[in-house]
């Protein structure tokens, strides 16, 4: 995962006037950040469900395939507040649920499914932890495993179950429950790759 500072450039197209202005505003913005951390997960976050038979997938309901479970680790350079959030890469193909992520399309009109990305078993500087979703920016926070891109999921330690723990490591899993669209939904004449892509971002509070 790669911490940036955003730079925006915006502007107007105008028609000109007799009397132009003679200077104009220019911002710049970003935050310095007092401790660094790293994302790191196992196999760099691939997740590979193998070949799955058409003739395998329920006709008129949802198909769920294997859940699958990789090790997430952050490391920071000191104490650390800090949230997660995805973006979805392939947006507009939940078939299941518009919180979820999606695995693409079938011929540029058919939705192939859907993936659930939940943080379990967490521990923060070696202590039980557990995770917290926020949709109001921060105000406030329920229990949860979800993360996604209907707001941030931070980790609080049990003894403060809604409160985000400032934290110097992190080790959880992420856990993968990929779930394939009703197949009367679907044409199947021709293998169609399952095209989920995910970006998952570390935030800084």
């Amino acid at each position: 995962m790669n911490l940036s500072v955003p730079m925006l450039l915006t502007g107007l197209l105008f028609a000109p006037a007799l009397l132009a202005a003679s200077n104009t505003q220019l911002a710049v913005n970003g935050a310095i950040t007092p401790n660094a951390c790293q994302l790191n997960l196992t196999g760099g976050g691939d997740i590979d469900h193998g070949k799955v038979s058409a003739q395998t997938l329920n006709a008129d309901q949802y198909t769920s395939l294997p859940t699958v479970v990789i090790d997430m680790e952050v490391v920071c350079e000191g104490s650390t507040l800090l949230a997660f959030n995805t973006v979805d890469n392939r947006s507009g193909s939940s078939a299941i649920n518009d919180n979820w992520h999606g695995l693409g399309m079938v011929n540029d009109e058919e939705k192939l499914g859907s993936v659930y990305l939940g943080i379990i078993n967490s521990q923060a500087d070696d202590m039980p932890a557990g995770a917290i979703l926020s949709r109001d920016g921060g105000a406030t926070w329920m229990p949860t495993t979800y993360l996604g891109h209907n707001g941030m999921t931070a980790i609080a330690l049990t003894s403060q179950p809604l409160v985000p723990a400032a934290l110097t490591t992190l080790k959880a899993q992420l856990r993968f429950n990929t779930m394939i669209a009703r197949a009367n939904d679907l044409t199947l004449t021709d293998e169609v790759p399952l095209d989920g892509h995910i970006t998952v971002q570390m935030k800084y509070l």
